[in-house]
């Protein structure tokens, strides 16, 4: 069978071939009537028909193409979920997306930067998969770039989609205060990290705006691995002035402290809830209890810089290299948390 075509859903239609191009570049919004917009999309649906994009792409002198390039996809749990994002996005307008990954190494990462260039990308997502500043690599045009979960070396040079890591921070704490805690530990991140310096400082706001007073020898350097959430955990709960709630720097941190609790026969969520961090798969739900976490935006980082990528090239204009773009992260509730004990 032949490929069905423009005018073939035209006909079913019973529209002009002209319609269907608006419904299909986008243009159809004041146009259109949507009761049309909607005979025009399910007339294709019934056709199987898809835009021809390459020639498409070659009218608008456009590749129809975004490039993300990131340093280490291959080993970070969370890269499936920001590359799902920015196909998914790439996909609903007629964009495919071109992976490629530098693992940190300066000379293929010039070589990537070279080849997305060589094939005239429509724009650039430069990721990285631990939230830090980092200097972006030389040949790529500032206007057709964001940056995803890592920030510019100078403010206000790149456009950037990032996790409010304040505002998680504190959504962890609230979760434990609005169940009635208020004798609460933090085990934080590195300090020279950022996102578990604002991290803590989301900690620090949810205290205060509850009325409690922030205990420094509560607030405890974790690192980000299980073993070092162990140790932490161990220092903090072994004494009979305890906490009832910890908060933790991310979700391997919260299973060592659930393996300190296990060993120290403190029964977590009856005398000590827990909170995450991250959400982790294969991980946070699959505890015992299942982890209470604050869930990473990873898939709406690669979906809102792909589309600003996108709408940024349909308005012919460059992105916003001033604008950094904070996005929600979600309390995940699960069955680590529970009212505290009555002592």
């Amino acid at each position: 069978m032949n490929r069905p075509t423009a005018r073939d859903v035209a006909e079913l239609a019973g529209v002009s071939r002209a319609a269907v191009s608006f419904v299909f570049s986008g243009r159809a919004a004041g146009n259109l009537a949507a009761s049309t917009q909607q005979r025009i999309r399910s007339a294709a649906e019934q056709l199987g028909y898809r835009p021809d994009e390459v020639a498409r792409s070659l009218r608008r002198q456009r590749s129809a193409v975004i490039g993300l390039l990131s340093d280490e996809i291959a080993t970070s749990p969370f890269a499936g979920r920001m590359v799902l994002g920015a196909m998914e996005a790439a996909r609903e307008q007629g964009h495919q997306v071109l992976l490629l990954e530098s693992r940190l190494d300066p000379a293929a990462e010039a070589e990537a930067v070279a080849e997305l260039r060589a094939r005239g990308v429509d724009g650039i997502v430069y990721a990285a998969m631990s939230m830090r500043r980092t200097a972006v690599p030389e040949g790529i045009d500032p206007a057709r770039v964001v940056l995803a979960n890592c920030l510019p070396a100078k403010t206000g040079t790149y456009a950037a989609v990032v996790a409010d890591e304040r505002a998680g921070g504190r959504a962890a704490v609230d979760v434990l205060i609005e169940e009635g805690h208020r004798e609460i530990a933090m085990l934080g991140g590195e300090p020279e990290n950022i996102a578990a310096r604002d991290r803590a400082a989301g900690f620090r706001d949810g205290m205060r705006a509850a009325g409690i007073a922030v205990r420094e020898d509560r607030l405890v350097d974790a690192g980000w691995q299980i073993d070092e959430g162990y140790a932490a955990a161990v220092r903090v709960l072994d004494g009979p002035d305890r906490p009832t709630g910890l908060v933790c720097a991310n979700d391997r941190v919260a299973t060592g402290a659930l393996l300190a609790a296990a060993r120290l026969r403190i029964d977590v969520p009856g005398d000590l809830s827990v909170v995450g961090y991250d959400d982790q798969d294969q991980m946070a739900g699959h505890l015992v209890p299942a982890l209470t976490t604050v869930a990473l935006p990873h898939h709406d980082m690669g979906a809102v810089a792909v589309r600003t990528l996108i709408d940024a090239a349909d308005a012919g204009e460059g992105v916003d290299r001033t604008r950094t773009r904070l996005l929600e992260c979600p309390v995940v509730r699960r069955d680590s948390v529970r009212t505290p004990p009555t002592r």
